[in-house]
């Protein structure tokens, strides 16, 4: 007999499915999806970290790094190709990663979501104060790349930014469960369990948390690529305290236990923020504040935990 597939997995295969069909009929929610898949795949690497205990409160300046990557190259070199924007968000964002992470992975728990936090408000406020270079508060327009060489019209440009973003976000999703399923992913949760055993097995918990944090550095920097490719701009917001509070919401809001929590965080709140703002325009952001707060209150493993839960039930009933 075949092994049955996690229920989990089938809900991602689901989700994929939707995300790559329902745009067709609905042509409006093409560009929601694409954001909901790029805020994703940020949102990936601030589960990764979750698995150690840390949480990075200041994980938006990877998000900007990348973001600017693409608009410096559009607004000094011109011209562009989205994979060339992708592969400079990734590579400018890994870099800064690890860079920032030898410094914050001797760090943890409040002190290392607050160093994070430190770095993040200073790239900010270079992004703000260098006008010169970066426009200041009105950010850099990124005008619409090409693929492989073919341009495209606004109507299909938007299709195209989904499929590529959704090619990523199932690559990425598949990383990262797979990261977290090998010896490296065991040890990272090591470090929230018992940090000082696994320094005792010859194993450095700093070197372990340093590939995590990369990584996760790694994810931010294409998110931030993709989304400055999707909302054609990049703008010191990015690298803001608010961006970095709301990938942590996501996080928290679909469940760090799994790497899915992080598309159905944000398939939640890009929905919610989406339909609440188009008709209770002053109030969007008390509807996602309440449903934090029940989240937190009544299924602290996220809307994952939720389903879980749900179905343990069901199976105890029978």
């Amino acid at each position: 007999m075949g092994r049955r597939p996690k229920p989990i997995t089938l809900a991602a295969v689901l989700f994929f499915l939707a995300a790559a069909i329902a745009p067709l009929f609905i042509p409006s929610w093409a560009t929601l999806v694409a954001l909901i898949l790029a805020k994703s795949i940020v949102v990936l690497g601030i589960i990764l970290l979750l698995q150690a205990g840390q949480v990075s409160f200041g994980h938006a300046m990877f998000f900007a790094c990348g973001a600017y990557a693409a608009a410096f190259w559009g607004k000094y070199v011109g011209g562009g190709d989205i994979l060339l924007y992708l592969l400079l968000g990734a590579v400018s964002s890994t870099v800064f990663g690890l860079i920032v992470g030898l410094f914050v992975v001797r760090c943890r728990e409040i002190f290392f979501g607050m160093l994070n936090l430190a770095f993040s408000m200073v790239l900010w406020s270079l992004l703000e104060k260098m006008f010169s270079y970066t426009n200041g508060a009105d950010g850099i327009r990124v005008a619409r790349p090409h693929l492989l060489g073919m341009a495209f019209t606004p109507e299909t440009f938007q299709y195209v930014v989904l499929y590529v973003s959704l090619l990523i976000a199932i690559v990425a999703f598949l990383g990262v469960q797979r990261h977290l399923d090998s010896p490296l992913g065991h040890m990272l949760r090591a470090i929230k369990s018992n940090e000082t055993r696994l320094e005792y097995l010859g194993t450095s918990a700093r070197r372990v948390l340093l590939v995590g944090y990369v990584f996760s550095a790694f994810l931010g920097g294409i998110g931030g690529a993709l989304v400055a490719i999707i909302q054609q701009i990049a703008t010191p917001e990015f690298g803001f305290w608010t961006k970095s509070g709301e990938f942590v919401f996501i996080a928290i809001l679909g469940g760090g236990a799994h790497a899915f929590g992080a598309f159905a965080g944000a398939a939640m709140f890009e929905a919610v923020r989406f339909y609440a703002a188009a008709h209770l325009a002053n109030a969007w952001q008390l509807i996602l504040g309440v449903v934090l707060i029940v989240i937190i209150l009544y299924a602290p493993g996220g809307l994952i935990g939720l389903r879980q839960r749900g179905k343990r039930a069901k199976q105890g009933a029978q």
